[in-house]
């Protein structure tokens, strides 16, 4: 499998750790329901990326789940957070939107669905820490602009279109400086309903979200 995913690391970074120039993720270690909803969000257009979108039509849905699984299974260090250009004050705003979240703009805090450690909820929920700045803010904006989509109720269009540029950059900033725990697994989903509940595909005949 590791032989056949060399066109992924290609881009993502040896065993999935992520690229070094800020704008592919990580895959190594992501929940397996995340990495193959976005995978079918590739194929189906609700995220838009021509080579993925050319790499992945060709495959059937149970060899997207055994990707998936590959690469949430993988087991390897996250590096050291990057330095960031931000003022303690913009760092001090991404905190609270990250852990607090904002009440007066119904803004809920995003440990509230990607876990108290933000290291994610099984079994499609994805951690943000060890997430390169350029890349959450790349991602932030396409929730944003409806460029980037996912099935219906689709909380995270919901939540950044609320989210001024300002609020993007800050909650980028604060999530790239932080360090990832030494136990980086997603969690199991907790017996408090979360604020937003939000869409998902199923996994195929088989498959093991």
């Amino acid at each position: 499998m590791a032989q056949r995913m060399l066109a992924c690391t290609a881009c993502h970074g040896t065993q999935g750790r992520a690229a070094p120039d800020g704008y592919y993720p990580r895959l190594a270690g992501k929940p397996a329901g995340y990495l193959y909803n976005q995978l079918l969000h590739f194929r189906d257009g609700r995220r838009v990326y021509p080579l993925m979108t050319h790499l992945i039509a060709p495959l059937n849905e149970t060899y997207l789940m055994e990707i998936a699984e590959h690469f949430a299974a993988m087991e390897v260090p996250y590096p050291a957070p990057a330095r960031v250009n931000a003022t303690p004050q913009d760092l001090q705003r991404g905190e609270q939107l990250a852990l607090r979240g904002d009440a007066s703009r119904n803004l809920p805090a995003c440990v509230a669905c990607h876990g108290t450690a933000l290291t994610g909820v099984k079994p499609a929920t994805p951690g943000l820490l060890g997430l390169p700045r350029d890349y959450l803010n790349a991602q932030l904006g396409a929730w944003r602009a409806g460029l980037r989509k996912a099935h219906a109720p689709d909380c995270m269009a919901d939540i950044a279109k609320r989210l001024a540029p300002s609020d993007i950059s800050a909650v980028s900033a604060w999530l790239a400086t932080q360090r990832v725990p030494a136990d980086a697994h997603a969690v199991a989903p907790s017996s408090t309903p979360l604020p937003l509940q939000c869409g998902s595909a199923p996994a195929p005949a088989g498959g093991r979200p």
